[in-house]
């Protein structure tokens, strides 16, 4: 009876374990920043992850940027940690510099990915081989009233 006793403890702990990791789930899944936005990419040493921030301090998720030496593109992706699982309102956003020719003056060329996503929001392409870029990602708490949590670099970064 011991042993039954013993097996049932270690069989609950086990599931216990098994759910607290589920606010991770999206990475353990599978989801990280290189495998959703695809091969070559790689992540952005020096300001490549944020973290997406409710204003009251609790975090949600991630939202990283990648850049691909090959093509000169950035990538955008936000992975949720809390919620994961669950449809909620989520949001990738890259903006770029745009220079035509070198005596035009710089514009910005923006693009988005917003929806009920359960794991992630992106991934978010721009060319932008030397060239400055922004980043943002949001991701919504679950209650029709919640928080909604937001992160990413408002200046001008990366250039380059």
């Amino acid at each position: 009876m011991r042993r039954s006793a013993s097996t049932v403890v270690v069989a609950a702990a086990l599931a216990v374990g098994g759910l607290v990791a589920n606010p991770a789930y999206a990475i353990s899944a599978g989801y990280t920043p290189e495998g959703v936005c695809g091969s070559g990419f790689g992540r952005v040493s020096d300001d490549g992850s944020r973290a997406v921030k409710t204003p009251s301090g609790r975090v949600f998720g991630r939202v990283y940027l990648l850049y691909n030496r090959k093509t000169g593109q950035n990538c955008v992706v936000t992975i949720k940690s809390s919620y994961a699982g669950t449809a909620t309102r989520t949001s990738a956003t890259l903006v770029t510099q745009v220079r035509r020719h070198r005596d035009e003056p710089v514009t910005t060329a923006r693009k988005s990915d917003s929806g009920k996503y359960k794991y992630y929001a992106g991934p978010i392409k721009l060319y932008a081989k030397g060239l400055c870029v922004k980043y943002s990602g949001t991701i919504a708490d679950t209650r029709i009233n919640g928080e909604v949590a937001s992160g990413g670099r408002s200046g001008w970064g990366n250039c380059g």
